[in-house]
């Protein structure tokens, strides 16, 4: 049986595909079984503690019916550029992080996105292959949630990343689903760096003690059960909304808090599992 015929009009995708990826060293890609872990907050604060590292860093919003990450960095209102070969320039912050989102393409912020499947898969292949993202060390990408079409349509397009990394809270219901997420990656062919643990255990701001409100240590049993690296867990602090709420992440707004420190950790954890292979 012969072969389908490969247009031209793909074989230029592809190379717009592979010459938007080629200068970025590593590729983390971030999910989870579900919505409501917090993997967006997850995602941005570990993309800037590698910024805050010194790495050159970027962050891709591929939440296409729920872009937040731009909230989360007060820049929701910033306006896109295109360099000279038509390709959209990221959201630069400092130190040196930069910011794609789904969210800069909408008319405002209240804007749903009303797509099909195809129209949603076509927009994703469009959005990675036309971003400008220069040399990276990192690139980030905060994934839609669950394991569906989008989920598999972004790791086809992107087989060269490093690794999955796997955002879930203690509740039963979060960690059934995140062990779905570690089969997907077993049969995408793309190694679960590891999985954290988010909000685990709720932090009081006047004394400190910690509440088990969601229970806690599920994640890191489910790790050990399904043999992945159990990166660290993200307790509940009131600190990580309301600076997520007002567009500074917690890593910068109070470095010294415990969901900080948590978060320069995992960091630490997850380049040394990818730099270290």
């Amino acid at each position: 049986m012969s072969k389908p015929m490969i247009s031209g009009k793909e074989i230029e995708e592809e190379t717009r595909l592979q010459d938007s990826l080629r200068r970025i060293k590593h590729v983390i890609i971030v999910m989870s079984g579900k919505g409501g872990v917090g993997k967006s907050t997850v995602s941005s604060n570990l993309a800037l503690a590698l910024s805050m590292r010194g790495y050159q860093t970027g962050l891709m919003d591929l939440d296409i019916t729920g872009p937040n990450i731009p909230k989360m960095f007060a820049v929701e209102d910033a306006k896109l550029e295109v360099s000279g070969d038509r390709k959209l320039i990221p959201i630069a912050y400092p130190p040196s992080l930069k910011i794609m989102s789904m969210a800069f393409l909408l008319p405002d912020k209240d804007s749903p996105v009303l797509w099909r499947g195809p129209v949603k898969m076509g927009a994703i292949k469009q959005f990675i292959e036309d971003v400008e993202w220069g040399y990276l060390d990192y690139l980030i990408v905060d994934m839609p949630p669950g394991t569906g079409d989008e989920a598999l349509s972004i790791v086809q397009l992107i087989p060269q990343a490093d690794g999955i990394v796997i955002v879930t809270t203690p509740q039963s219901v979060a960690l059934m689903d995140s062990r779905k997420s570690v089969v997907f990656g077993a049969e995408t062919k793309i190694p679960v760096i590891g999985l954290i643990e988010n909000m685990s255990g709720f932090v009081c701001p006047h004394c400190g003690k910690s509440t088990d409100i969601f229970k806690s240590g599920g994640g890191e049993a489910t790790a050990k059960d399904m043999n992945v690296r159990f990166l660290g867990r993200v307790p509940i602090e009131p600190r990580v909304v309301t600076t997520g709420d007002s567009g500074l992440p917690v890593i910068v707004d109070s470095p010294e808090s415990e969901s900080a420190k948590a978060f320069f950790s995992i960091i630490d954890n997850i380049v040394e599992s990818v730099e270290g292979k």
